[in-house]
């Protein structure tokens, strides 16, 4: 940093932004990325990497998306690190980003990033104050504006803005029509996936396990996936309330029992509600890359990487379902299995590979589940 910055004239030249949450606590900093407004569900993720992936992550679609680790930024961004098409998050919040970013792999800094994606972004704020609001309050919508300065005008755009609740945001990011994910050099197993946002890494991990991919609309009529013959269903990440998803949750009810089905995140809750349970909303979610979980099995802890902000309730789960995974941070359910109906699902990411090897087990489970079946 150079004396001009340290006499602040790097800080004057910045646009200011402007940070307005639904409980009125307002916050002053200055914009980077794109300039303009934008609201969503605020909420916060403690990783101190893999902000890329966090950012074009679909499971963030309609949420900002306020990162508690201070430094971000720092290795830059490049064209391998995403999960989807384009950034999917409606903004982004850091206490710092940096501008000059070190990494053999680097091809832009994270500003230059949201600017390309026309995404609004705001640092140089206490995001530790704002964490706490979150953890002590729980989730709410908030607004970014480096355009608009005035508090109560930027209430009254605020004020229209629905919450996550009773929210199908599914539509929203799923492909617009089904289509096939590049085959493997030899075929094992065909596997039907519904997107409901799903992340790339894991597409790649069943084709690397010899999956043949075919992707269908979160809409998708049961008849469709059974043309495709397939060995076996797959259950994606994704945004929104479970609950709304009405049309996937009556799809899955007709898919039980005839195809082995794993579920990840949302495809997790969407198969509890075919099964019968009940899904509720957190009260700040889980979002982060080192979170606890035990599997009741083997006993053992696997260090995860998790974004949610609903849950499956524990009092609702029919006799059929046996919970398998626990979140140790809170106790909530992580992991569910019904032997009668040949599923499973987790309340996290293991593609992600935080552990890193936790749980790869996961897929190869599903493996073993279509080859059992066939």
């Amino acid at each position: 940093m150079n004396s001009s910055e340290k006499n602040g004239a790097f800080f004057l030249s910045k646009n200011p932004a402007f940070l307005l949450l639904s409980n009125g606590d307002f916050f002053e900093g200055y914009s980077f990325g794109a300039i303009g407004t934008t609201y969503g569900e605020l909420c916060f993720n403690t990783g101190m990497v893999g902000y890329q992936e966090i950012l074009t992550d679909p499971s963030y679609f309609g949420q900002i998306i306020l990162m508690t680790y201070p430094h971000i930024g720092n290795y830059g961004i490049n064209k391998n690190d995403v999960e989807s098409n384009k950034i999917q998050a409606a903004g982004f919040i850091v206490k710092e980003a940096s501008d000059y970013p070190s990494n053999y792999k680097s091809e832009k800094s994270i500003s230059q990033y949201l600017q390309e994606n026309k995404i609004v972004g705001i640092q140089d704020l206490d995001t530790r104050a704002i964490t706490r609001i979150i953890r002590d309050e729980g989730s709410m919508n908030a607004i970014i504006s480096s355009a608009i300065s005035d508090k109560q005008e930027l209430m009254k755009i605020l004020d229209k803005i629905p919450n996550m609740n009773g929210l199908n945001l599914a539509h929203k990011v799923t492909c617009s029509k089904k289509y096939r994910y590049l085959k493997p050099k030899e075929t094992k197993y065909k596997v039907a996936v519904i997107d409901f946002g799903i992340k790339n890494n894991i597409l790649r991990i069943l084709q690397s396990n010899g999956c043949d991919i075919m992707i269908f609309p979160e809409n998708v009529h049961k008849s469709e996936i059974e043309k495709f013959k397939p060995d076996g269903v797959f259950l994606s990440n994704g945004p929104g309330d479970p609950s709304a998803n009405i049309e996937a949750i009556e799809c899955i009810k007709l898919l039980l029992g005839k195809y082995p089905i794993f579920g990840i995140c949302l495809g997790h809750q969407l198969l509890s509600l075919a099964m019968g349970a009940k899904t509720y909303k957190l009260k700040y979610g889980h979002r982060g890359a080192n979170h606890p979980v035990k599997n009741l099995k083997s006993g053992k802890i696997e260090i995860t990487s998790q974004n949610h902000g609903f849950s499956v309730e524990l009092e609702s789960l029919p006799s059929s379902i046996t919970v398998t995974h626990i979140n140790l941070n809170d106790g909530t359910i992580a992991g569910i299995v019904s032997e009668k109906n040949k599923v499973y699902s987790v309340q996290y990411h293991p593609e992600s590979a935080p552990g890193p090897h936790d749980s790869k087990y996961l897929f190869d489970n599903f493996i073993q589940l279509m080859k059992d079946n066939k």
